[in-house]
């Protein structure tokens, strides 16, 4: 049976992962803002996504822009966890996942490292 946690666990297991990641990797972020979410609403099923211009492809005119986001999905994530623990787990996996895109990392590349 699927998990369920208030919203407000939910935003306290993504700032644990967030916590989780090194110094020098968080240090090396840049304009990206976190925010969690119920559902995406065009793609209700994924975990998270990554909005924005990954690191390795930025350039002079990106000066200025607007933060990119990382979103994490609170109920799809809850509905593929039976504990607390799995949860956990999960939420990590997705953060790093996000986060990989952020640093230029592709899907391809993730699945290779085992964070698909």
């Amino acid at each position: 049976m699927p998990i369920t946690v208030s919203e407000e666990r939910f935003e306290e297991l993504v700032s644990d992962a967030l916590d989780t990641l090194p110094e020098k990797l968080i240090a090396a972020v840049d304009n990206v803002v976190v925010l969690v979410e119920d559902r995406n609403p065009d793609e209700p099923d994924i975990l998270g996504l990554y909005e924005g211009v990954a690191l390795t492809e930025r350039d002079s005119w990106y000066a200025g822009s607007l933060p990119d986001a990382i979103f994490i999905y609170r109920a799809p994530l809850m509905a593929m966890c039976d504990d607390e623990d799995e949860l956990v787990h999960e939420v990590r996996v997705t953060v790093i996942h996000e986060f990989a895109h952020h640093f230029g990392i592709d899907d391809e590349q993730l699945h290779q490292l085992g964070w698909a």
